[in-house]
């Protein structure tokens, strides 16, 4: 791919949510596969979109890190966080000082040892390059909000590849 020629785009690469409303100021995000999420302003306990924005910040990072440090060894422990500042300015509303922190711990031992080993690389990686929904947002992509109508997405079985090509192991 070079640059004058932008990404290809086609069925593999396109994912989608659909939403819809489930009460006053609430909502429920599904995926293709029937996994939902409810959304809401903050005055209950659903999540607040930019709580979303953070949890896929946070989710996209951990499946990485799973998957690449995860074959050395298991995590022994593991906590994470995603945490930033939503602000409003000249640029309208919009969060800053974005940062996801990984605490975890593994066994004693060889493969414990190669784990710790390529955690620092592995983060940077995850920053540079692995994590989609960070690259995304560092990247920053126009998104475009417009009228239209919207066909509920039909929903797959679980496990189902919503393109017909196998899993891979992270949408991260």
């Amino acid at each position: 791919m070079t640059a004058e020629q932008g990404p290809q785009l086609s069925e593999q690469t396109h994912r989608s949510v659909d939403l819809h409303q489930i009460g006053v100021h609430r909502w429920k995000a599904t995926n293709s596969r029937g996994g939902g999420v409810s959304i809401g302003p903050g005055e209950d306990p659903d999540f607040t979109p930019v709580e979303l924005l953070l949890a896929a910040l946070v989710g996209c990072g951990a499946a990485d890190l799973d998957y690449v440090v995860g074959k050395r060894a298991p995590f022994e422990t593991f906590q994470a966080r995603a945490e930033g500042h939503k602000v409003r300015d000249e640029g309208g509303s919009h969060m800053v000082q974005l940062t996801v922190t990984f605490d975890v711990t593994f066994p004693e031992g060889e493969g414990g040892d190669a784990a710790r080993a390529v955690l620092p690389r592995t983060l940077q990686q995850i920053e540079d390059r692995l994590c989609t929904v960070g690259r995304t947002v560092t990247l920053g992509d126009p998104v475009r909000f417009v009228a239209g109508q919207v066909t509920p997405t039909p929903v797959l079985g679980p496990g189902a590849d919503p393109t017909g090509l196998h899993a891979t192991p992270s949408d991260g």
